[in-house]
């Protein structure tokens, strides 16, 4: 794979976490970069998109605020700072590269890597 998220675990509710996905992908900075998530019985969700070069993000309302995409070009690497974690925001993680933008769908995105599980319980 070109890409492997990390950094999941189980956190308490009103916590944080970074999750880092790390990109083999050559000349990763021109690509767009985003966070999808999905839940146990539910379809797969984006929730934070960044484009190339880093300039742009776009947020789902159901994280706007709380989480932050951003990228280390010099590292390959993107994150997903996640703050003020909800149960809701239990799902597992997955990081996505593609060549479009704006692109909020998942068809947008053509490389996927393994999920991270994220748990937010007390």
């Amino acid at each position: 794979s070109q890409l492997q998220a990390s950094g999941g675990g189980l956190v308490q509710p009103g916590g944080s976490l970074r999750l880092s996905c790390a990109v083999t992908q050559s000349r990763y900075n021109y690509y767009s970069i985003a966070w999808f998530r999905q839940a146990p019985g539910k379809e797969r969700e984006g929730i934070s998109f960044l484009s190339p070069l880093g300039s742009s993000t776009h947020y789902a309302d159901s994280v706007k605020g709380r989480f932050t995409i951003s990228r280390d070009s010099a590292k390959n690497l993107a994150y997903l700072q996640m703050n003020s974690l909800k149960p809701e925001d239990t799902a597992a993680y997955y990081c996505a590269l593609g060549t479009k933008w704006p692109a909020y769908d998942s068809v947008d995105y053509d490389h996927w890597g393994r999920g991270t599980q994220v748990t937010v319980s007390s």
